[in-house]
């Protein structure tokens, strides 16, 4: 047996199915039994912890798997993130001048200071502070792609969009074009950030429709494994799927009167008014729209050490992205293997990783104070690829798999949405602080004080402040909360 939401007719609580099992055909539709609002009583809090709105979506295939598998893999942010970024700050290095030299003089030359300005407004601006700004700017968020199948088209719509950028981008020579390529790089940061949010938005919809999953569902409501045993589980299976395919698994039809430009601004707007009877998912929301903030900004500001380090060479970046990339696909293997053999939560893992986050803007911040270490040297970068690589992509997994883990089931993709926002819109705040202490300061290191004590206070935060526990109880309480008035207001 398996506990869904009923989204037409009468009922207001969940809907007791027969589970699909191995011997139907996977798209055999279940029958359903409707619970009226007086047949409450007969489900208990466990049976409630597992309401979810699957809308009798397909099981998972295996081409499914292995389409967002290959999908995530090219949608690794390199070319809109690190050849677009050293292209454009290349240009802008090219088309600016030693400030203590004067305009006229070159950036690289064998007498030059180290420092570089472009001319910015009525005044100059160092050519970090710009490729900051650039970054600052670049966010994007929706959750558009709660409703139909929308989402699947603007996902196909915004990844266009960022292959263009890259290949414009590709043609710009000129110094004096960088501010075109400027613009962009800040598209194809955008677009970027846009299928992230979107691709990752679909992720519960689908974890929860694995054959494992619906299976593991159907042992505990049959009583042949304990609610403690379903949730360690279950958990581990939202790990293990931690991106999402492209097949079409809509959610509910659009409201009457709304549209796909609007309603995901308003559902985040209606999500942020419910914080107090959600305080875990909305704390964990903050915690990480300042972890974000500070791993993406201490990303791109080491990012541009690496460049001026390099001198923006494409193959010498090319080799550090593939060190990362080695390290990154043998640490997912090995930390799923661990968490997976260890029975380890999904918290505690992404500790360990918020660690290593806490600790690299430190490594910078003792550059200020000498030359020997703190990313002044060609070693330091290759550890700093080789580290990211085996820390950082399972940060991405577990951050995503707490968020699944918070969120009121059948709002995923209004939760996502946040959660999309709080990973790029925080990089409006830190890029734009740090250009500033850049400019006043005349040194890229003295950004990363104020890096290492946002990832700080945002790792403590999670660390000590969240109960994924009660949060994920909260969140299926206030759900079934606003379908009930869903249903008194239709």
């Amino acid at each position: 047996m398996e506990i869904q939401d009923s989204t037409q007719g009468d009922a207001v609580v969940p809907v007791v199915t027969k589970a699909t099992t191995g011997n139907s055909h996977p798209g055999e539709k279940s029958k359903a039994i409707l619970l009226k609002s007086s047949d409450k009583a007969v489900v208990d809090n466990n049976d409630i912890a597992t309401v979810s709105r699957t809308h009798h979506a397909p099981i998972v295939t295996r081409w499914e798997l292995w389409s967002y598998y290959l999908y995530y893999n090219g949608d690794n942010g390199v070319g809109p993130l690190g050849f677009s970024m050293t292209l454009f700050q290349s240009l802008a290095n090219s088309a600016g001048y030693d400030p203590v030299r004067g305009p006229g003089s070159s950036c690289s030359g064998p007498d030059a200071s180290g420092q570089c300005v472009l001319p910015w407004g009525s005044g100059t601006k160092a050519v970090s502070s710009v490729v900051l700004i650039a970054n600052g700017v670049s966010f994007a968020v929706s959750s558009a792609a709660d409703y139909g199948t929308f989402g699947r088209w603007l996902l196909l719509s915004v990844t266009c969009v960022c292959w263009a950028s890259q290949y414009a981008e590709m043609s710009l020579t000129s110094p004096s074009r960088w501010r075109l390529a400027m613009g962009l790089y800040i598209i194809g940061f955008v677009s970027y950030g846009a299928t992230l949010v979107f691709y990752a938005a679909l992720f519960p919809r689908l974890a929860r429709n694995t054959l494992h999953s619906r299976t593991l569902k159907e042992r505990y409501l049959n009583g042949e494994i304990t609610h403690e045993v379903y949730e360690v589980e279950e958990s581990l299976e939202k790990n293990r799927i931690s991106n999402i395919s492209t097949q079409s698994r809509p959610g509910p039809p659009l409201p009457k009167g709304e549209t796909y430009l609007t309603i995901g601004w308003k559902q985040i707007w209606a999500a942020m008014k419910e914080y107090k009877k959600l305080p875990y998912t909305f704390l964990y929301l903050f915690a990480y729209f300042l972890l974000a903030d500070g791993l993406n900004t201490t990303g791109t500001l080491i990012s541009i050490c690496q460049n001026d380090k390099f001198e923006f060479s494409f193959l010498e970046n090319t080799y550090l992205g593939l060190a990362q990339a080695i390290t990154s696909t043998a640490s997912t293997f090995g930390f799923w293997y661990i968490q997976k053999y260890f029975k380890i939560t999904t918290k505690r893992m992404f500790v360990v990783t918020n660690v290593v986050t806490v600790l690299i803007p430190l490594w910078g911040m003792l550059g200020i104070w000498t030359n020997k270490i703190g990313f002044h040297n060609v070693w330091e970068f290759w550890a700093y690829n080789v580290v990211f690589g085996i820390f950082q992509a399972p940060y991405y997994a577990f951050a995503q798999t707490m968020m699944a883990e918070l969120t009121p089931p059948g709002y995923d993709n209004m939760f996502f949405g946040l959660f999309g926002l709080s990973n790029r819109a925080s990089s409006m705040i830190g890029p734009n602080v740090i250009q500033a202490i850049i400019d006043n300061s005349g040194s890229n290191w003295k950004g990363f004080p104020f890096l290492f004590a946002l990832c700080l206070c945002a790792s403590f935060t999670i660390w000590f402040y969240i109960d994924v526990q009660k949060g994920r109880n909260d969140a299926v309480k206030w759900a079934e909360e606003k379908q009930k008035e869903s249903k008194v207001e239709g």
